[in-house]
């Protein structure tokens, strides 16, 4: 299944393996943003448009960091209750927002459901086998995880020449896994990120469309919530500060 089968006239559109590296973005506005007027004039810092304070819409803030600070990983989902296409590309569009330096687009989708979760997992036994970690317990566990919910996409990101550009690429694609994430919780799913030793097996890469040297940056499960995870504690920031 490809994205474009997903949602036709979502943004990314990837039409074949062959052609995966066609992708297409449509100019979106944010909802509640009207163009330049929502924040100071172009060139001009947030910071100075008062004088002191930039200039926030307070329902805007709440909503945001609300849904930022109300994410969690959470895999207490009902493994049978579909997510609609429609959907799940409302949520792959938002993961092609995040920074992209020299917008090389490098975000590429596996959606997985149905029968797909088991040839996936199946595929990532048989790969970790061939790379010699052939633990019983491990496998069996690896060709069952992906039946935990009912979707399961496969982020990848493209390989590019240039080392920093291929570092940023996949720093791109973590941002977008991000996005996608905060997109589940404000829609009342639950998401998943998880990565793990099947992300390194070359038939799981050649399964979801990716090239050998193109890497696996998440594998997202989301679900309808069965439960709420338990509440979540984070540190303060640790901020070294440099004004002189």
């Amino acid at each position: 299944m490809n994205v474009g089968q997903l949602a036709p006239d979502a943004p990314p559109t990837v039409t074949s393996a062959r052609a995966r590296h066609q992708v297409e973005v449509a100019p979106t506005v944010a909802p509640g943003f009207q163009g330049e007027t929502a924040g100071p004039a172009r060139g001009e810092s947030p910071g100075r448009q008062t004088g002191e304070t930039p200039s926030v819409t307070p329902s805007v803030w709440d909503a945001v960091s609300g849904v930022i600070r109300g994410r969690r990983s959470n895999l207490r989902v009902d493994p049978q209750r579909p997510i609609s296409a429609e959907l799940i590309g409302r949520l792959l569009e938002l993961g092609c927002w995040a920074p992209n330096h020299k917008r090389t687009h490098p975000w590429r989708f596996a959606v997985v459901t149905g029968a797909g979760r088991a040839r996936l997992g199946e595929t990532a036994a048989a790969g970790l086998t061939a790379l010699g970690l052939g633990d019983p317990a491990l496998l069996e566990k690896t060709r069952q995880k992906y039946l935990r919910a009912p979707v399961v996409i496969v982020v990848g990101s493209t390989a590019h020449p240039q080392p920093h550009l291929h570092r940023e690429n996949h720093d791109a694609v973590a941002a977008g896994v991000q996005n996608i994430l905060l997109g589940a919780t404000a829609l009342g799913l639950a998401s998943f990120w998880s990565t793990g030793a099947p992300a390194e097996v070359p038939e799981v890469k050649r399964l979801v469309g990716l090239q050998p040297q193109d890497e696996i940056v998440a594998f997202i499960y989301l679900g309808w919530p069965l439960e709420e995870a338990p509440p979540a504690q984070r540190s303060a920031p640790v901020v070294t500060l440099i004004d002189s």
